[in-house]
């Protein structure tokens, strides 16, 4: 599943960096901006990463198996024939 082919670092990274992509002109002004991914603080990533994880089990846990590739074609031996 796709799911488990993102690591939740780079989701958490990818998440700050589009937050501060969209964030106010006003709050950039003020020095709330954050910086780069390298300036955020080591336990405010640990706590993005870890809300990254939990994402990703979430949508893991409500895709329902949607993502499993299916298999079209019967083992050898299992293949009903006939019209």
């Amino acid at each position: 599943m796709w799911i488990h082919e993102v690591a939740p670092e780079r989701l958490a990274e990818l998440f700050h960096h589009y937050h501060r992509a969209l964030m106010p002109e006003a709050s950039i002004k003020r020095g709330e901006e954050r910086g780069s991914w390298g300036d955020v603080p080591p336990r405010e990533k640990s706590r993005l990463v870890a809300a990254a994880r939990l994402a990703l089990l979430e949508l893991e846990s409500t895709s329902g198996g949607r993502g499993r590739p299916k298999e079209f074609f019967a083992q050898p031996g299992e293949a009903e024939w006939g019209c």
